[in-house]
């Protein structure tokens, strides 16, 4: 006996199993490679190290926490310190889905202290805190970059690699653009000074649009430098739009926060600096194609038109008019000389009936029956008797075969 289910039953069997899902949670975690070699800072709390040598604790700040596992092996090849409650640390490692227990964890690889007591990231917290509330993390005071900036300020080492990465990306992506370097520190205790000043000075010479604070990545130390408050007062401050560029992909500081627009990393900071000659060049190339492709199916269609206009043209021709009258009047003309050809033979008809009659009428007919024909030479009269003529006129005699002359004697 088969078992029935409701659409409701159906809907869930088509679903799949929790094992499914956490194994699909772990491979969608392990393909990412931003979260396979991450840095992450925050208090420890809850450490605990087992008699196996594995050190399990949390990290966590203010407004989140993440169970860490650090393994023995790792320890052991990383020389990293004794962990304690209380401690601010950064950890490197990897972040996977633990399917028993069904939560994410971060797999250490390496640690270093921030401060015994948690004191650098006590100060980052606060300072964070304080400046949020202040308004300048928002998104409405964040201005928009320029999209074709014809000068670029670069606040950083001039000995640091980061600068020449920064030099190159700008020179292959946009060589228009020309570079203004404020040189400073960028770690070390004169360094958040140091920073400051340089951008305030790329603001008073007003020539930069747009700013590039950036350095390469380091440690947390190397770093802190871009988490006082003076360098975010000064970034704040900045009539010019900043790029921030501090370290790497996973590195976070407050001059990030409040910088107008955070790039991942220098060569990052650059690439959003300026467009792209190539990406220029690629667009001008589509848009001549197309205009290219237009241009041919609007000379097309007026081809097209051209050779309507001209069937048209053709038709309405003086020349086929005159073509078609002169065959109208050749066609006449044929009509009328079959007309005048028949009227011709009527006519010839009606006149040789006349002549026929005429014929019967004919003196000659009437001579040739024995009868003269008797004429006044003077005015040819005919004479039918003796009063019309005188002595001594002549006269004519006309018979069947010939003309008689003669003289009036009596």
């Amino acid at each position: 006996m088969h078992p029935s289910y409701s659409s409701d039953d159906l809907e869930m069997l088509s679903g799949v199993s929790v094992s499914e899902l956490a194994r699909y949670l772990k491979e969608l975690l392990e393909v990412n490679d931003v979260l396979q070699n991450i840095w992450v800072w925050g208090e420890v709390s809850n450490c605990k190290v087992y008699a196996s040598g594995h050190c399990y604790f949390t990290l966590k700040d203010g407004d989140a926490q993440i169970p860490c596992v650090f393994f023995k092996n790792a320890r052991l090849r990383s020389s990293a310190p004794l962990l304690q409650d209380g401690n601010a640390a950064a950890v490197n490692g990897r972040v996977a889905f633990y399917e028993r227990d069904g939560k994410l964890q971060i797999y250490v690889e390496s640690v270093r202290l921030i401060g015994t007591e948690g004191e650098l990231f006590k100060r980052f917290e606060q300072l964070k805190e304080r400046l949020a509330a202040e308004g300048l993390f928002d998104g409405e005071r964040k201005r928009e970059l320029p999209s074709q900036p014809a000068v670029i300020g670069i606040v950083t080492s001039p000995q640091a690699a980061a600068l020449r990465d920064m030099l190159r990306v700008l020179r292959m992506r946009y060589p228009l653009v020309r570079v203004i370097l404020a040189p400073t520190l960028v770690q070390g205790a004169e360094a958040p000074a140091a920073i400051a000043a340089a951008i305030d000075l790329l603001n008073e010479h007003a020539e930069a649009d747009v700013l590039i604070v950036g350095r390469g990545g380091g440690s947390i130390e190397e770093l802190w430098a871009f988490n006082e408050e003076v360098v975010a007062r000064a970034i704040a401050r900045s009539r010019i739009p900043v790029i921030s560029g501090i370290g790497h992909e996973t590195d976070f500081t407050i001059a990030d926060f409040v910088a107008d627009y955070r790039a991942s990393t220098p060569t990052a900071a650059a690439s959003a600096a300026v467009p792209s000659i190539e990406e220029w060049q690629s667009e001008i190339q589509e848009k001549q194609d197309l205009l290219q492709s237009l241009m041919e199916e609007h000379l097309f269609e007026r081809q097209e038109q051209l050779k309507s206009t001209l069937r048209d043209l053709a038709r309405s021709s003086p020349m086929n008019l005159v073509d078609r009258r002169r065959q109208q009047l050749d066609e006449a003309t044929e009509r009328l000389q079959v007309r005048m050809q028949h009227l011709l033979s009527l006519d010839g008809e009606r006149l040789r009936g006349t002549v026929r009659q005429l014929h019967s009428l004919s003196p000659l007919l009437t001579i040739a029956r024995g009868y003269a024909v008797v004429r006044r030479d003077t005015d040819q009269a005919l004479i039918t008797g003796v009063q019309q003529v005188h002595t001594g006129e002549k006269l004519t005699i006309q018979v069947q075969d010939g003309l008689i002359p003669v003289e009036v004697r009596q």
